[in-house]
């Protein structure tokens, strides 16, 4: 008698489906997979199976899944340079996508005790608060959280409405070039709200950059708090740019 041939299991059949897929660019690093119900349905199976096939890609590094929010594709890490003059849109087209920005927030409120020292205000002088969300090749990367000395850019409000750039809104109300003072780097778990942003389960690793900017003339223009992705990231540090070595 002829033996029958050995069949390969279902969910190993769709596996290998969506690896061919991915490999084509059908869907891309950061992209959202279809539900496991439209995967069954597409597939005539039930969700167990779809799940011990995208458990498989999960396996194999090939995917992430997102509580609440589905299985992506996985992206390489984007190498980000950190130097006395780091610009996100910079490090973002030096890796092939197009940067973007998602604004939350934009208020004037009293500067607190910290910021106030940082940008050499008086204690209650008014800062102006922009947050929101940066992004690469339409994927979020960060979380950031930019205060700005507004009595000495009156306006900037108004022209970050305008330009969806703070080095260009900077350079609008006389700051032509900005420096990196200083950078701290801390690692943090992701809040709810920051996990709802970036698309990251509540407590994952979240690579804090604090940062404080000066003009030409070393006047703090700028305090920045940048939440990275922790896998979307590999920040380096641009020794060139920091000087030599003590």
């Amino acid at each position: 008698m002829p033996r029958s041939p050995v069949r390969s299991p279902v969910w190993h059949a769709i596996a290998t489906t969506l690896e061919g897929e991915i490999s084509r660019g059908h869907y891309r690093p950061g992209d959202k997979l279809p539900t496991e119900a439209e995967l069954a349905t597409r597939f005539g199976v039930n969700r167990h199976t779809v799940r011990h096939a995208l458990k498989d890609l999960g396996d194999r590094g090939l995917t992430h899944s997102r509580r609440g929010a589905g299985v992506f594709v996985r992206m390489a890490p984007m190498d980000y340079p950190i130097g006395g003059r780091t610009r996100f849109s910079q490090n973002v087209r030096a890796s092939g996508r197009l940067p973007d920005r998602r604004q939350l927030r934009m208020e004037t409120r009293p500067a607190d005790e910290v910021e106030a020292e940082a940008l050499h205000l008086a204690p209650g002088e008014p800062v102006l608060v922009l947050e929101g969300i940066s992004l690469a090749g339409g994927v979020p990367m960060a979380h950031f959280v930019s205060i700005f000395p507004i009595t000495r850019l009156p306006g900037l409000d108004v022209t970050l409405r305008e330009v969806n750039s703070v080095t260009e809104a900077l350079r609008r109300h006389g700051v032509a070039d900005y420096t990196r003072a200083q950078t701290r780097l801390t690692a943090e778990p992701a809040s709810a709200t920051q996990a709802l942003h970036l698309n990251l389960r509540e407590g994952e690793p979240l690579l804090r950059s604090s940062s404080l900017n000066l003009g030409p003339d070393g006047a703090p223009v700028e305090q920045g708090h940048t939440w990275f992705a922790g896998d979307r990231v590999a920040l380096t540090i641009n020794h060139e740019e920091n000087g030599p070595a003590e």
